[in-house]
């Protein structure tokens, strides 16, 4: 990733200040953006879910591997271990799109916050606050909404109920992901660019990878847990390592009940290729370059360009319409995961101007 100069420098290569400080910015845009292509893309595919987990994990890293030298490492027993609930939150993330609207999967997913917040004290050490828990209250409302929400089934949604539930699933199992790349982060001697609790959005593939899948991605769908990559310029960059092992062990995992691979268009072929090489490998690349750059809340708010965006395409693409519980249950978990990240970072504000009093 290259280095963003200090503004002081004037190097032959450097580049105006203004131009400095837009370029992160554009590359986070750009990736939330890929992020949120992965609901009408994963559904334009005339494959059954496992094929498109597996091809499109495949895909991604070996798009990743050739592109990020950093990732030709062995893994430790902690990266597989959170390779593992990435691999997990890849396949849900898919499936989910296969039974249910891609609007109902990625505001699911997005509920990741709120298992964050419930699991911090036993996984992290990090108490719950007094401030917390009103964001608590407010995604678990939303969730709730969404689950019960159920459309008409349709062509592109057949089982409604069963994909709401792998995706709130997936929510759980991305924030298992953003912990632990959290905690990956720790490990490594650098700082992340956000706080555990505020990174949660795909998400994703990845997205995406991560996602995804928030990513999921996942990514992104990964793509929420911007602040898990903050250290992927420094020489040990675990969570980036980790989610490209998480996309193998995702292909691995999907292969057995992938074949024999059915009968398939050269569309569909199209479409995986762009799912792997661009809503997963590039969308991850783009996240890690700029994501640096970029303070921890503006990353939130940026990264809020994929669960705005995957309905929409979803709509135009296939004609997916949002009901009015699915939209509110929506509208509340992104504004409850936007107001505590806002809130962690003027608490992470306050403490740094008391160390540098002290």
């Amino acid at each position: 990733m290259a280095c963003v100069r200090e503004a002081g420098n004037s190097g032959p290569g450097s580049r105006p200040p203004a131009r400095r400080a837009l370029a992160p910015r554009l590359q986070v845009l750009a990736a939330a953006a890929l992020f949120s292509t992965g609901g009408a893309a994963i559904k334009a595919v005339h494959l059954s879910g496992w094929p498109v987990a597996c091809l499109r994990s495949s895909i991604a890293a070996a798009a990743l591997v050739l592109l990020l030298p950093q990732v030709r490492r062995r893994p430790t027993a902690r990266m597989l271990a959170v390779a593992a609930c990435y691999a997990v939150t890849m396949i849900l993330f898919v499936q989910a799109n296969k039974l249910t609207t891609a609007a109902s999967t990625i505001y699911l997913q997005s509920t990741a916050p709120l298992f964050v917040l419930l699991l911090s004290p036993w996984l992290l050490g990090e108490r719950i606050r007094r401030a917390d828990l009103l964001s608590i209250a407010t995604i678990a409302v939303g969730l709730v909404l969404l689950v019960t929400g159920l459309e008409p089934a349709s062509a592109t949604a057949p089982r409604p109920l069963q994909g709401n539930l792998l995706a709130a699933l997936s929510g759980l199992t991305w924030a298992l992901t953003i912990m632990g790349m959290r905690g990956l982060g720790r490990g490594g001697g650098a700082p992340t660019a956000g706080d555990g609790k505020t990174a949660a959005r795909r998400a994703s593939e990845s997205g995406g990878a991560a996602g995804h899948e928030s990513h999921d991605g996942a990514a992104g769908s990964l793509g929420a847990a911007g602040g898990a990559f903050g250290d992927v310029a420094a020489p040990r960059s675990a969570p980036i390592v980790a989610a490209f092992w998480g996309n193998v062990l995702a292909a691995a995992a999907a292969l057995p009940l992938s074949l024999p691979l059915p009968a398939s268009r050269a569309t569909d072929w199209l479409v995986l290729a762009f799912l792997g090489l661009f809503q997963i490998a590039l969308a991850y690349i783009l996240l890690a370059r700029g994501v640096g750059g970029v303070p921890a809340l503006e990353t939130s708010l940026l990264l809020m360009l994929e669960p705005v965006l995957n309905p929409l395409w979803a709509w135009l693409v296939h004609g997916e319409r949002i009901g009015p519980r699915v939209l509110a249950g929506g509208a509340l978990i992104l504004a409850a995961t936007l107001l505590n990240s806002w809130h962690d970072a003027r608490l992470a504000a306050r403490e740094r101007g008391a160390a540098a009093v002290v």
